[in-house]
């Protein structure tokens, strides 16, 4: 004798494969393995009383995919001395944009930031 009918067993089959199949493909998440990174957020402008160091050359490694944009890496201004942020690749917020450099630029408060933004490419 069976606690379940067949025609239970015709109904409750297809949710039990539904469920079982949406629980094992929650596990499957494919999630960079770095930071992602949108602009760069500065809070206020920011100045320094020295001009930066050269750039560094970076070997720019392979794209994780065609679509990613790199962003080069530079100098930021902190803690009374300038800080190396190394370049990565990011994705573009919308087709069409790409990476504007910010850079230092002299002038009468010292060397002032100007950060980098995304935007239509030029």
């Amino acid at each position: 004798m069976s606690f379940i009918s067949q025609t239970m067993t015709r109904r409750l089959l297809p949710v039990l494969l539904l469920g079982g199949s949406a629980a094992l493909l929650t596990g499957c998440v494919v999630a960079p393995a770095y930071p992602a990174y949108g602009t760069e957020v500065v809070a206020g402008d920011v100045y320094a009383p020295m001009a930066p160091p050269p750039l560094i050359n970076e070997v720019i490694p392979v794209a994780p995919s065609p679509a990613y944009v790199w962003i080069g890496g530079s100098w930021g201004w902190g803690g009374g001395r300038y800080n190396w942020r190394p370049g990565r690749w990011a994705m573009p917020p919308r087709p069409g944009y790409g990476w504007h450099e910010g850079g230092w630029n002299h002038g009468p408060g010292g060397w002032h930031h100007g950060g980098g933004h995304w935007g239509p490419r030029r």
